[in-house]
């Protein structure tokens, strides 16, 4: 059986945004991969690196801002351009289960990859059980 896989759009972001740049932001697409001790966010934001990414943290809420600069072709001016280009934005609501202090984040090729441990508090923990003598 063949699988049809379809290509996803950009998507712009729909919700008013204060910004002091002009120009359109979009969604980055993300993955969310989870593990015993940490959750890992994948986000694509192609034209983004590490020294044009904000991440913020207030009030439970992940921010992700990414931003792009429009390529200049000298002597050209646009006729057709189907790939839109502009900054990246999105948000996700933490739980408590995830500790702020310890989230990391790097970027290489437009994907910004963040780590969010858990908590220690909330992680399985083990406890021995000690042979007591009577």
């Amino acid at each position: 059986m063949v699988t049809a896989i379809a290509e996803a759009d950009k998507q712009e972001v729909q919700e008013a945004i204060e910004s002091t740049r002009a120009g359109r932001v979009f969604v980055p697409r993300a993955d969310i991969y989870e593990s015993q001790d940490k959750l890992v966010v994948l986000a694509d934001m192609p034209g983004v690196d590490e020294s044009s990414v904000e991440i913020t943290v207030e009030n439970n809420i992940l921010t992700l801002q990414g931003f792009v600069k429009a390529p200049v072709r000298d002597g050209y001016r646009p006729v057709l351009t189907e790939y839109g280009v502009g900054d990246f934005r999105r948000s996700f609501t933490l739980s408590n289960a995830i500790d702020r202090e310890g989230i990391e984040a790097a970027c290489k090729n437009g994907v910004l990859t963040l780590t969010l441990p858990k908590s220690k508090s909330l992680l399985p923990k083990k406890v021995t059980v000690k042979a007591v003598s009577d």
